[in-house]
């Protein structure tokens, strides 16, 4: 299971752009942040491997700059 969410600096949840099951692979998603100002945003990507014996999850944040 696959959640990849943006958050502005000051910790709100902004978007979640995939909450889904997804097989493996390389994905791309699309961001429109037309109606974002510019700065330092967040993303965060957490999957989760319910399918093996003991549940497994990565999880990772990431700083992102929006210039316009």
């Amino acid at each position: 299971f696959v959640t990849i969410k943006v958050f502005s600096v000051l910790g709100k949840e902004i978007n979640t752009l995939v909450s889904e099951d997804k097989l493996p692979g390389n994905y791309e998603v699309e961001f429109n942040a037309s109606q974002l100002p510019s700065g330092v945003y967040f993303y965060h990507l957490e999957v989760t491997d319910l399918e093996s014996n003991s549940i497994s999850t990565f999880s990772e944040t990431k700083k992102m700059m929006l210039m316009k």
